[in-house]
């Protein structure tokens, strides 16, 4: 449907819509014999998550600046490569919460 006649499209559908087409029962029959929903299992997600963290770390441990960044946050000492590793860390922490965010509001 085209959004500029949703609301003529709705208006039309209510005047002429006169309750439920009587089903001797039918509906509620099919709807009492289907199976419960499953609830899916999480651990395919966690899974996901360790081996996308571990693929991410492994691949990062040889980056020079990230390993200056690291060396001087931890020394407490403010760089231009303890900087670009801080900035690094809050865009991607935006960008998974933006994410989740996004993923929530389509349930």
């Amino acid at each position: 449907m085209n959004e500029p006649h949703d609301e003529e499209i709705d208006a039309l559908l209510r005047r002429q819509f006169e309750g439920p087409v009587a089903d001797n029962g039918f509906s509620d029959r099919v709807v009492r014999q289907l199976p419960p929903r499953r609830r899916r299992a999480a651990w395919p997600l966690r899974l996901g998550g360790l081996a996308g963290a571990m693929a991410c770390w492994l691949s990062l441990t040889n980056v020079p600046m990230l390993q200056m960044g690291w060396r001087d946050s931890l020394a407490g000492q403010l760089s231009v490569p303890a900087i670009g590793t801080w900035l690094a860390m809050a865009v991607l922490a935006l960008l998974a919460l933006g994410w989740s965010l996004a993923e929530s509001g389509k349930r």
